[in-house]
């Protein structure tokens, strides 16, 4: 497997294009690349979120899991509460399962995790450099298992000088709103250096981290109690990536990377616990591009690592491994046709361990001479652009599964664009499918799994409007309706032995709703925006998701080396279970809505050092994610950064 690290194949794909090395591709003046390639914004057939390098800045403290929860149409649960909390991705009434992450290109998955998603605490904020997110089903480019979002992370880019350096450092409290501001003490610290340069045609990067934060117990201490010990947070993280430019059109380069996370938890029937949960995960893959004079070839690869312990009551220990390779051409037969060809490979294996009733030493359940499964996905995608304002992107990809049998997903995504004198109007609509085969948990734990399941299927269709005008006003309307079939579900069988088991349901499963965005620049001083989310999920998949959801945000820069931030955050009421240990059954109770008021401010206070303060939750709010479990009250953070 390690052979496929020093990516022969883009040199094999590469080949015929030698001949044209000397040309460059040719880039637009508004693009976004979270569709594989270069597009200008108006002829994309999606609403795209783009979290900017300057959103990033001016939120400094805040993870990647807050950020991306400002987004229209996501709710990060558990974003909100103790760092160390296990994060719920609920993108359109789905689950974790269903969206996809991606670091420079390579989606990331953990073969160990019982959804086989990626755990996104182990990403830290200082090394990125943008975030965009295609919402909707995206498996054509993306992967089978792309059907509500793609959460695409770029990682920062190296400097052109000989060496560049920059450090930054903020300190914080961490604390729940119960608690008097008085009693605030700083629990939060959080460090950050890179190095990194261009040395003629060869490049680096190096980068450490780390962030510890005490302070608040994950869950909640019954009213009238004495608040429960503090649930520890503690991450380092280290990256080196090494690169070589041959020539103006062609680069390659090679990470390599380590992270390490310890949190605490404590027990499930919402008593105070000392357990603790430790991720440890190394990394390294590979990126090649060849840029020729009518398009681009592009090889990106990662293999992950990681290994995971529980210490509690029920200790257990996973170690998974996995392979990802992704290789595309993007050619451009003219200034209105364009063909990306891609072919994807994946392999991820894991084992378990327990310690079996009355024995003291770990014992493997599962070894990954089972629990694996391999994937070949060729793709293709097509887009068509107009000189009368209509776009067209369609595609398709073959699913090829080494447990299930092959499997066709397909979109299709139709645009108009109406010239209203300097302004613009977008019309855009489309369908597209969704494969997402069991877990590797889901089909051989031997608890819990079943090897008789079958993938699930989604489909998904959108309509909306995006209206933008010469001065920087936008506004965009999405309406989504997306249809799940053999949904997995953990189902008890026997009531008698509370035995369960995951299961294929029968029922059809829907979800719609609306996605509406809007911003305005008032000037280079200051800035608005908003966006509104209704989420109707079926019944069955309403569990934490809110029906309506509000983000809104107001940005003033008086100088260009200050700014000032205002957000505020709504959610209303929603929906939670939790087994009551009494009763021994499941009870649904209803979450209180809530808003949260948010500020921060940086200055540039000399050409190479910024500081930044934030305050989060102003009117220190009370209120619950998940029902019992401890959530962050008005807290104060400061920091300064360094850059050489």
């Amino acid at each position: 497997m390690k052979k496929l690290l020093i990516t022969p194949l883009c040199l094999y794909f590469g080949g015929f294009m030698l001949a044209q090395e000397n040309s460059q591709i040719e880039q637009l003046d508004s693009v976004t690349v979270v569709t594989k390639v270069p597009i200008a914004e108006k002829n994309s057939g999606k609403v795209i979120a783009k979290i900017t390098r300057e959103t990033i800045e001016n939120n400094k403290g805040k993870s990647v899991a807050q950020l991306i929860n400002e987004v229209s149409g996501i709710e990060i649960n558990g974003s909100r509460g103790n760092v160390g909390q296990n994060l719920g991705y609920f993108v359109r009434g789905g689950r974790n399962r269903q969206v996809v992450i991606m670091i420079d290109g390579v989606q990331l998955n953990d073969p160990s995790q019982i959804q086989n998603d990626y755990d996104l605490r182990l990403i830290p904020t200082s090394e990125i450099d943008h975030i965009e997110i295609i919402k909707g089903a995206s498996s054509v480019l993306y992967g089978s298992g792309a059907a509500t979002a793609v959460i695409s992370i770029s990682t920062k880019k190296v400097s052109e000088k000989t060496i560049a350096a920059s450090f930054t450092s903020a300190v914080g409290t961490n604390s729940a709103s119960e608690e008097d501001d008085s009693s605030r003490t700083l629990e939060e610290f959080t460090n950050a250096v890179s190095i990194n340069g261009s040395l003629k045609k060869f490049f680096y990067r190096a980068s450490f981290s780390n962030k510890y934060v005490n302070g608040l117990s994950a869950i909640a201490a019954p009213e009238g109690e004495a608040r429960f010990e503090a649930d520890v947070f503690n991450r380092f993280d280290g990256r080196i990536n090494l690169g070589y430019r041959f020539s103006k059109n062609v680069s390659m380069s090679q990470f390599f990377s380590f992270d390490t996370f310890k949190a605490g938890f404590d027990n499930f029937d919402y008593t105070d616990a000392e357990h603790l949960s430790i991720t440890r995960q190394r990394k390294t893959g590979g990126h090649f591009e060849w840029k020729y004079k009518k398009g681009i070839y592009v090889f990106n690869d990662n293999y992950s690592w990681i290994e995971r312990e529980v210490v509690s009551s029920f200790p257990t220990k996973y170690d998974s491994k996995s392979y990802t390779l992704d290789n595309y051409i993007h050619h451009r037969f003219s200034e209105k046709i364009s063909l990306l060809v891609g072919f994807n490979f994946n392999t991820s294996r894991f084992n378990s361990f327990t310690i079996p009733f009355g024995e003291t030493d770990f014992a493997q359940d599962v070894y990954e001479d089972t629990a694996k499964f391999n994937t070949v996905d060729p793709y293709l995608n097509l887009t068509y652009i107009s000189s009368f304002g209509l776009q067209l992107n369609a595609g398709a990809r073959l699913n090829l599964h080494s447990v299930y049998n092959s499997h066709w997903v397909y979109n299709i995504n139709p645009s108009y664009v109406f010239d209203i004198g300097k302004n613009t109007l977008k019309v855009l609509a489309s369908y597209s499918t969704a494969y997402i085969t069991p877990s590797l948990f889901q089909l051989y734990d031997p608890l819990y799994g079943n090897e008789a399941l079958q993938p699930e299927e989604n489909t998904t269709m959108e309509g909306g409007l995006e209206f933008m005008t010469e001065n920087n006003f936008r506004i965009s309307t999405v309406y989504f309706n997306r249809n799940e079939e053999n949904f997995i579900d953990f189902v008890l069988l026997d009531p008698e032995t509370y035995s369960y088991s995951y299961q294929n349901i029968s029922e059809t499963f829907e979800a719609n709703g609306v996605e509406v965005e809007i911003s305005k620049n008032f000037g280079e001083k200051l800035t608005a925006s908003a966006n509104y989310t209704n989420t109707q999920p079926d019944k069955r998949f309403a569990l934490r998701i809110p029906e309506h959801k509000v983000n809104a945000s107001i940005g003033y820069r008086p100088v260009a080396s200050t700014f000032f931030g205002l957000s505020y955050q709504y959610n209303s009421e929603r929906s939670d279970s939790y087994f009551n240990p009494t009763t021994f059954e499941t009870e649904t109770v209803i979450l209180k809505s809530y808003g949260l008021l948010d500020a921060t401010a940086s200055s540039k206070v000399y050409h190479n050092v910024t500081v930044f303060a934030t305050v989060s939750n102003i009117l220190n709010e009370e209120y619950e994610e998940l029902y019992r479990y401890q959530t962050l009250g008005r807290n104060f953070r400061a920091g300064f950064s360094l850059e050489f």
